[in-house]
């Protein structure tokens, strides 16, 4: 389970507004996904218009695919239905999907999130997003460089060896 105290979450979500909120996911998720190998998937759901709608907050989402990037939409015009699919849960229930604490089928399956719109669309976004496993090495090496990571590693693990060296000989 996970350990976010949501109170202050859910207020946040409820006062700024959701174009922001959407804003800082798209840079979120597109900054996490450097270096994984699995988001080269997300350019098979490319055009995609999807909402996330968390219940318990009053938020709307909509994001659109575009080269393989999630971005922010914009509102469609007045009469248009402004997404493809929509996944509508609670908030603890996105969270445990992005965190990846709890297998995103149980929530799906147990209605926790329910997917509507074009399902067949759906189906195949769950499927890319889960199909994505993230790697923080591969990021970290994307990021700041092999190098800087190699250095950190080396620098990180002999701290902990020394520690563990001294522990045991006192």
């Amino acid at each position: 389970m996970i350990n976010i105290p949501l109170l202050p979450v859910k207020l946040g979500l409820r006062v700024l507004p959701d174009a922001w909120h959407a804003e800082i996911a798209t840079r979120l998720f597109n900054h996490l996904m450097r270096g994984q190998t699995g988001a080269e998937r997300i350019a098979e759901i490319d055009g995609v218009r999807l909402c996330l709608s968390i219940v318990d907050t009053g938020n709307e989402l909509l994001f659109e695919i575009r080269g393989g990037r999630l971005e922010r939409a914009r509102r469609a015009s007045a009469g248009t239905r402004e997404w493809q699919v929509r996944i509508r849960g609670k908030l603890n229930d996105f969270l445990l999907l992005a965190t990846r604490s709890e297998d995103p089928d149980s929530l799906f399956f147990s209605r926790r999130l329910a997917l509507e719109g074009d399902t067949e669309i759906g189906l195949h976004v769950k499927n890319v997003i889960d199909a994505i496993e993230f790697d923080p090495r591969a990021h970290f090496v994307s990021v700041v460089g092999p190098w800087v990571v190699d250095v950190a590693q080396t620098l990180l693990f002999s701290n902990v060896t020394s520690r563990r060296t001294r522990n045991t000989t006192k």
